[in-house]
């Protein structure tokens, strides 16, 4: 199986926020933030490896700054790293004041998804190549997340 580039799985989203999505704050709900960022993740893996996916954990999400009613958001996710059928998937959430133009991130996470035979089983996926300095570190990091996961699963099991 041929190795992609990270260009293969980047994946783009604008969203902006209503009334609706935001809290007694007036800022989006953490709740919202976790389904576009799910969604976005779930659209990046999917083009990696052109299978179905499933999410088969979240590592972290990282809240770094609030959104507020009316702002934009735009997330960025790739694939920042495989194992055998497992996809580790970086998402990047950027507010934007849509008057000024000032722009912050807000969220960072990392989800691992899980590719799908037509049998619905667990099935290989390609190596991913990092092309720009952030995603050559996200990906030299990742075998310390992966171990920190599979350790995490352990202790879990055993209670």
């Amino acid at each position: 199986m041929e190795a992609k580039p990270t260009s293969v799985s980047r994946s783009i989203m604008t969203e902006v926020i209503f009334p609706l999505d935001t809290n007694y704050h007036g800022t989006v709900f953490g709740g919202k933030i976790m389904e576009y960022i799910d969604k976005i993740a779930t659209i990046a893996s999917m083009r990696h490896c052109r299978r179905g996916v499933v999410t088969a954990s979240s590592d972290s999400l990282d809240f770094l700054a609030p959104v507020h009613l009316g702002e934009a958001i735009e997330l960025e996710a790739f694939v920042s790293w495989t194992h055998r059928s497992s996809m580790e998937v970086y998402v990047r959430v950027v507010a934007e004041n849509m008057f000024t133009g000032e722009r912050r991130t807000t969220a960072t996470s990392f989800i691992t998804f899980v590719a799908l035979d037509d049998e619905g089983r667990p099935t290989p996926v390609p190596a991913v190549i990092p092309e720009t300095e952030r995603e050559k570190r996200l990906h030299e990091s990742a075998p310390a997340r992966y171990e920190a996961r599979k350790k995490r699963k352990a202790e879990r099991e055993a209670d």
